[in-house]
């Protein structure tokens, strides 16, 4: 297998892992505060992170990786866990999964201006498209439907495309699953800290739901998905690979529905069928 497959595959089983994300922190957020479920899941998947690195004898970082890995931790740690959990106090997962379309274009934007990358002209034609198709989507559900929920996604979009496309460029030279790695642990102190702080005085009345939503999002959401994730971007190239992004929504939509009940509507599926299309536009011009 080439690299390029390699990078498209790996980036695919982390797309699919991230696709039980929005769903599984709309469970958490019924019953666990937003605060306390961004510490806590930074801190279980930081916990986890720093056995694997003792257990495989992982060199330190040096001091410039460590700027980079500050920046990782900033964007996926604490900046859209954070944001999507309070966004989802106000919008319902199935209308958060559609800005998730957004996240390509944020990706290969953070791609060129830190990883050094050039797509092609055309390229930006069909990621601006499958974007402007998610906004105009936003828009006509209504700012009315909650415009602090479509605000707090929009920025959670842009902090994880700056996460994303930093980590990428790092796991070139660090390795796909230490770039993780080394971003929660050094987010582990203040994380857990705030955890403990934050915890519910009694877990007793907390129903399984929000357990399994809980333990989701730390296990795989914020570390496994990001040790195939971040190998994809450095294998395939960060705006490449990043447009996978697009077929997210799809199959989100399908958790949002079976998992929480939500209803999908005809307007949701329409505009994510539209992206998916633009993504096989925007890969073939990615380099």
């Amino acid at each position: 297998m080439d690299r390029e497959t390699a990078g498209w595959l790996n980036g695919m089983i982390g797309v699919v892992i991230f696709s039980g994300s929005l769903p599984a922190t709309r469970l958490a957020v019924m019953q666990f505060d937003p605060v306390f479920l961004t510490v806590a899941r930074a801190t279980i998947a930081g916990l986890l992170a720093l056995g694997l690195l003792l257990l495989l004898r992982q060199k330190w970082p040096s001091p410039r990786d460590v700027v980079s890995l500050l920046i990782v931790a900033l964007g996926v740690v604490v900046g859209f866990p954070l944001l999507t959990a309070l966004a989802l106090q106000h919008v319902t997962s199935a209308h958060s999964i559609v800005f998730i379309g957004l996240l390509p274009v944020a990706t290969a934007i953070f791609g060129v201006i830190r990883g050094g990358e050039r797509p092609k002209a055309a390229f930006w034609i069909f990621s601006l498209l499958g974007s402007t198709l998610v906004a105009a989507y936003a828009l006509a559900q209504g700012l009315s439907a909650s415009p602090v929920g479509d605000l707090l996604m929009l920025l959670a979009i842009v902090i994880c495309g700056l996460g994303y496309a930093e980590g990428g460029k790092l796991s070139r030279t660090l390795g796909g699953w230490q770039v993780i790695s080394w971003a929660l642990v050094l987010s582990l102190p203040p994380m857990l800290c705030l955890a403990l702080l934050t915890m519910p005085v009694s877990f007793a009345g907390i129903e399984p739901p929000a357990i399994f939503g809980l333990a989701y999002v730390s296990l795989f959401s914020m570390l496994i998905g990001f040790i195939f994730w971040y190998r994809g971007l450095s294998q395939g190239g960060i705006a490449a690979v990043g447009q996978l992004q697009l077929l997210q929504p799809f199959f989100a939509l399908a958790l949002a529905a079976t998992v929480l009940h939500e209803p999908v509507t005809a307007g949701m599926l329409g505009i994510t069928v539209c992206v998916i299309l633009c993504v096989f536009g925007a890969r073939r011009f990615a380099r």
